[in-house]
C-alpha cells in the first residue's frame, strides 16, 4: 500500500466513469445483502479486473468487519477509495448506495400510503410475517464465526453465553439504550483479557469507551430540532453505533420507531424490514423507510445520509491505518465480547417482532419462512417474496387484512 493508502495494482488510473458505472451496476443487481456484495466486488476487482490483489481484498474485508455499521457499504467504499483516492470512494460509494435507495423509498411511498390497494395491503403482511425468520436466520449464521472468535476455553465460551444472552434480553427490555449493552460487553471482555494498548502489552481502555459519550449527549443536542433531529438521532445510531452487521439495526431502530416516537405502527415496521431485505443494495435502506413514514421523503432522504455518512467518514479519515486498527489487541478484545451480544441482540429481536403479527394466517407464513431459512438454510429474497405472495393470495380469499 502506497503513502497515499492505495495499493500498487491500482497504480494506472480508474477513470470515475469506471468507477460509477460498476458500482452502480453492483448496486442495482447486488440482491442477497452482504455475502452478495461482497462476492460480486471481488468478482469486479479481483478476478474480472484485477485492480486488486486477492490478499488486498480480503485484508479490505477484515477491516471493515472491525468497524460500526454496515460492512458491506464500508468494502465498496474502500475498494473504490484504493483505486481512485477521496473522489473514488465518494463516487463508488455514491453509485452503490444510490440505486437501492431510490427503489426503497419508491415502495416505502406506496407500502406506507395512507389508503394503500388491498394487495398491497396482503403482500406486506405476507413479507412482514417472514421477518422474525429472517432475525431467527441472521444470528444462527453469526454463530460460527462468533464462537471461533472467542476461542475453545471454556470460561471464554461461558462469557459468550453471558454476552449473547445479556443482547437478547436488552433487544427485548432495553429499546433504544442496547448499543449501550453491546458496548458494555466489548469493554467487559477487554477488561477479562486485560486488553493492552495498541499491539503489544495489555493494559486498559480503549476507543469503544468514548462511544458512550456521543450516545448519552445525542439525544440533548438533537432533540430541540424535532421531528428531523429524532430521525437524524436515530439513523446515526445506526451508521455509528451498531456492531455486528446490518441486520443489528432492527433491535436498535424498532422502539424508537414504534414505541418511542410513534412513527409507524409494528405492522409497518416488519414491511419496512421486510423492502430492506428485497430490495438490491445495503440492508441499512431500511432506515430511509423509517425516516420516510416519520417526515416523508425529505426524512428518508436525511436517514439516508446520516446513516451512511460514517462509513465514508471511516474511510476517508481512517483507511490508511486499518492494518494498525486490525492488530490492535483492545479492538479485537472489544469485538470478542460485543459480537454475541450482537448475536443475541438479533436472535431477542425476533420475539417481539413475532408478537406483532396480528392475523393468524400469518402465523403459518412464520413457520414456513423458519423450515426454509433456519432449516433448509435458502435464501432470503425468495423467502420474503413467497411470504409476501402468500400475503396476496390471503386477503384474495378474504382472509385478514381484507
Amino acid at each position: 500500500m502506497g503513502p497515499d493508502g492505495r495499493t500498487a495494482g491500482a497504480e494506472r488510473v480508474v477513470g470515475l466513469g469506471t468507477i460509477a458505472r460498476e458500482w452502480g451496476r453492483i448496486g442495482i443487481t447486488g440482491f442477497g445483502g452482504p455475502p452478495a456484495h461482497i462476492l460480486l466486488l471481488r468478482r469486479l476487482c479481483v478476478e474480472r479486473r484485477r485492480w486488486l490483489t486477492p490478499e488486498e481484498f480480503e485484508d479490505g474485508i477484515a477491516a471493515t468487519n472491525l468497524l460500526p455499521g454496515p460492512a458491506s457499504t464500508q468494502l465498496a467504499v474502500l475498494t473504490a477509495w484504493r483505486l481512485r483516492g477521496v473522489p473514488g470512494a465518494l463516487v463508488g460509494g455514491v453509485c452503490f448506495i444510490g440505486p437501492g435507495l431510490v427503489l426503497i423509498l419508491a415502495l416505502a411511498a406506496l407500502f406506507l400510503a395512507g389508503d394503500p390497494p388491498l394487495w398491497v395491503l396482503g403482500a406486506a403482511a405476507g413479507a412482514g410475517a417472514a421477518v422474525p425468520a429472517v432475525a431467527v436466520q441472521a444470528a444462527t449464521s453469526l454463530v460460527p464465526a462468533s464462537l471461533g472468535r472467542i476461542g475453545r476455553d471454556r470460561g471464554a465460551r461461558a462469557r459468550w453465553a453471558g454476552y449473547a444472552l445479556a443482547g437478547a434480553v436488552a433487544a427485548v427490555l432495553t429499546g433504544p439504550w442496547l448499543v449501550l449493552v453491546l458496548i458494555a460487553a466489548g469493554l467487559a471482555e477487554i477488561v477479562v483479557r486485560g486488553g493492552g494498548s495498541g499491539t503489544g502489552d495489555r493494559g486498559s481502555g480503549g476507543s469503544g469507551g468514548r462511544a458512550v459519550l456521543p450516545l448519552a449527549t445525542g439525544p440533548l443536542a438533537l432533540g430541540g430540532l424535532g421531528v428531523l433531529g429524532a430521525v437524524a438521532w436515530v439513523a446515526f445510531k445506526v451508521g455509528a453505533l451498531s456492531y455486528g452487521g446490518g441486520f443489528v439495526i432492527i433491535p436498535l431502530m424498532r422502539d424508537d420507531a414504534v414505541n418511542r416516537y410513534h412513527w409507524m405502527t409494528d405492522g409497518q415496521f416488519l414491511n419496512a424490514v421486510a423492502l430492506g431485505q428485497v430490495t438490491p443494495g445495503p440492508v441499512v435502506h431500511t432506515v430511509a423507510a423509517v425516516g420516510y413514514a416519520a417526515a416523508g421523503l425529505g426524512g428518508g432522504l436525511l436517514a439516508a445520509v446520516v446513516a451512511f455518512a460514517p462509513s465514508f467518514l471511516f474511510v476517508l479519515l481512517g483507511g490508511r491505518h486499518f492494518d494498525r486498527l486490525r492488530a490492535d489487541r483492545r479492538v479485537r478484545d472489544f469485538l470478542t465480547g460485543a459480537g454475541p451480544a450482537v448475536t443475541g441482540a438479533i436472535a431477542g429481536s425476533a420475539l417481539p417482532l413475532a408478537a406483532s403479527l396480528g392475523y393468524g394466517w400469518q402465523w403459518g407464513v412464520l413457520a414456513g419462512a423458519l423450515l426454509w431459512l433456519v432449516l433448509a438454510r435458502r435464501g432470503v429474497v425468495l423467502a420474503l417474496l413467497a411470504a409476501g405472495a402468500a400475503g396476496v393470495l390471503a386477503v384474495a380469499a378474504g382472509l385478514p387484512p381484507a
